[in-house]
C-alpha cells in the first residue's frame, strides 16, 4: 500500500503552536523564528485544506478542526519517539556478534575481550568463525580479517602489516629446519615441508614444533611475550594486516565504536 506523503515537520510545529497556543513560544521551543512558525502553519493549513487557527481580541485558538486531530497526532509522535527508542536500543546493547579467524580469536582477541568485557558482566558475544560471512545473512556487528585494506567497508588496522619467521622455542624443544608453508611468500632457497591451509594452522603447526613459519606480528606476538615461540628473523614490513572492519550504518553504532576504541588503543 502507498503511504500518503506527511508534512512532518510542519505537524510538528502545528503540535508546538497548539501546546502553546503562541507562534512566539512555539518558536522558542523549536529553535526557529515566529515567522518561520507562521509559514509552516500556513503551509500545513494549504495541505490539508483547512484552517487551524484563528486570532481573537484573547489571542490564539485552536478551530474545532484543528483541534479533532490533535489527539491522534501527538500519539503518532508518541509511537515515532518508541520506533525511534527501539532502534537505538539495538545501537545501544550489550550483545555483539563478531566474525573473526579461529587462530587470531584464540591467540588474540579472546584476552583483550576479556578485558573489555571486565567492566561490564551484562555483554554477550556471539563468535562466526568465518570471518568472510556476510554481514546481513550473519547479523553481524564487525568482522576481524586479514587483509590488505577495508575495502568498501569502514575500518581501522589493529597493528601495521609485519610479519616474521618464529618456531616453537628452545626452552620448549626448538623445531627442526623445516618450513610450514600456508600461502605465503617463503624466503628464498626454502622448501616448503608441511602444507597448511592458513595462518591458524601454521601457528599451531610451529608451536607444536613441526617446523618455522612466516606470520602476521599480532598473531605470534603473545605467544613470543610469553615464550612458546621464538622469533628467526623480523619484524619485517608485510603486506596483509589484521582490520576491524563493518559496513558504515554498524560502524556508527555506538556498541561498536566502543570495541573499535578498546581494541585499536
Amino acid at each position: 500500500m502507498k503511504r500518503t506523503h506527511l508534512p512532518l515537520n510542519a505537524l510538528r510545529v502545528y503540535d508546538a503552536a497548539a501546546r502553546h497556543l503562541s507562534f512566539t513560544r512555539a518558536a522558542d521551543e523549536l529553535a526557529v523564528t515566529p515567522a518561520a512558525v507562521g509559514q509552516q502553519i500556513r503551509a500545513l493549513e494549504d495541505h490539508l485544506g483547512t484552517v487551524l487557527f484563528r486570532r481573537t481580541s484573547k489571542g490564539l485558538e485552536l478551530t474545532e478542526e484543528g483541534d479533532a486531530g490533535l489527539d491522534a497526532l501527538r500519539e503518532g509522535f508518541l509511537k515515532f519517539e518508541e520506533s525511534v527508542a527501539a532502534m537505538q536500543a539495538g545501537q545501544a546493547s550489550d550483545s555483539y556478534t563478531i566474525a573473526a579467524p579461529r587462530e587470531f580469536y584464540a591467540q588474540w582477541l579472546a584476552p583483550r575481550l576479556a578485558e573489555f568485557a571486565s567492566s561490564s558482566p551484562d555483554l554477550r558475544f556471539t563468535f562466526v568463525a568465518d570471518e568472510n560471512a556476510d554481514f546481513t545473512e550473519a547479523n553481524l556487528d564487525c568482522a576481524i580479517r586479514l587483509v590488505d585494506g577495508p575495502g568498501d567497508l569502514e575500518g581501522v588496522e589493529l597493528a601495521p602489516a609485519s610479519r616474521m619467521t618464529v618456531a616453537r622455542a628452545a626452552a620448549h624443544g626448538g623445531a627442526p629446519d623445516r618450513w610450514i608453508d600456508w600461502g605465503v611468500p617463503l624466503p628464498d632457497g626454502a622448501e616448503a615441508h608441511i602444507a597448511v591451509s592458513n595462518a591458524g594452522q601454521a601457528l599451531s603447526s610451529a608451536l607444536a614444533g613441526l617446523g618455522r613459519a612466516v606470520l602476521p606480528e599480532l598473531l605470534v606476538r603473545d605467544a613470543l611475550d610469553d615464550g612458546r615461540l621464538d622469533a628467526l628473523e623480523g619484524p619485517a614490513a608485510g603486506r596483509r594486516a589484521y582490520w576491524l572492519v563493518a559496513p558504515t550504518p554498524q560502524w556508527r553504532t555506538r556498541k561498536v565504536r566502543s570495541l573499535v576504541d578498546f581494541l585499536s588503543a
